[in-house]
């Protein structure tokens, strides 16, 4: 019992920064209908520059330098290498493709950087645990729920109580007619970016935090990860990208758990296990769990 309920809280903490990467994919496919696969590269990017930086300004320092990075370096790549020419010179696919080659190139210059090393990021929480009744749970996890909670209620907060949240739903409903109502939809897109880059450098500090051994060049890659959880969520919807996320969380860190009674579907099902959910869950909603049927105009 001990043992289900540490699996248990580990899944729901890696749920929750999942959630994290989860809302970048979904923000930028809202704003532009762009699949970002260039979004673990920028997670990469941002918990380099937060173990670069945390001896010489602290982790709080580190860390804000590298989320304000970050989200500019997102903001650039989509302004000037997706948008280049304008807004309407590549179509979504185009630029969803474009994000694939920068993904290989942030992905190979940062591997180069990093290198076989283990970059401590500075984090406060080191090794530390907090015994929860008969559970005992680290620091970082903990850490992990809870500023996630504040970080996705501060933007589902933004999503629906400001301009630009408004914006950003008029823009998913229908470009055109948003454009047409006065909707600035550079400003919406490259906001949307932005956030997506700051969402993703946050969560790279707690995916590199205990009990992982720390940021590695393959850090990057757990992002994709979050991505079957943003599909079966509904691409679309934030409330479905928080459950979908839980969802995969739960799944992988109970898969991990009991990995000796899941011998028979092999030693690494774990890896693949998201990919399964989201496969099972699309064959019965093929819209996602909070996904809308599209109505197309003959």
């Amino acid at each position: 019992m001990t043992g289900f309920l540490d699996d248990l809280l580990g899944g729901l903490a890696l749920g929750a920064v999942y959630a994290l990467i989860a809302l970048g994919f979904v923000v930028i496919f809202k704003a532009s209908g762009v699949l970002n696969f260039a979004h673990g590269s920028l997670l990469l990017f941002g918990g380099y520059l937060t173990a670069l930086l945390h001896d010489d300004l602290g982790f709080a320092g580190a860390l804000a330098s590298a989320v304000l990075a970050t989200a500019a370096l997102a903001g650039v790549l989509d302004r000037f290498l997706l948008q280049r020419g304008g807004r309407n010179a590549h179509s979504a696919h185009v630029q969803t493709i474009i994000t694939i080659g920068i993904d290989i190139v942030l992905l190979t210059d940062l591997a180069r950087r990093i290198g076989g090393d283990l970059l401590s990021l500075g984090d406060p929480w080191g090794d530390s645990v907090t015994a929860l009744g008969p559970v005992t749970v680290a620091d970082s996890r903990l850490a992990a729920v809870l500023v996630s909670a504040v970080v996705i209620g501060a933007v589902f907060a933004l999503f629906r109580f400001t301009a630009w949240g408004l914006s950003l739903r008029a823009a998913a409903e229908d470009l055109e007619a948003a454009a047409l109502m006065g909707v600035r939809l550079s400003r919406v897109r490259a906001g949307a970016w932005c956030l997506a880059g700051a969402l993703a450098a946050l969560a790279a500090v707690f995916l590199a935090a205990f009990p992982a051994p720390g940021l590695e060049r393959t850090t990057g890659q757990i992002a994709l990860n979050a991505f079957p959880a943003a599909i079966l969520g509904g691409l679309a919807s934030p409330a479905g990208a928080l459950a979908g996320s839980l969802l995969i969380g739960l799944t992988e860190a109970l898969v991990v758990g009991h990995q000796s009674d899941l011998h028979l579907l092999g030693e690494g099902f774990g890896d693949v296990a998201p990919y399964a959910v989201m496969l099972l869950v699309l064959l019965i909603r093929p819209n996602g769990l909070f996904g809308t049927k599209g109505a197309a105009r003959v």
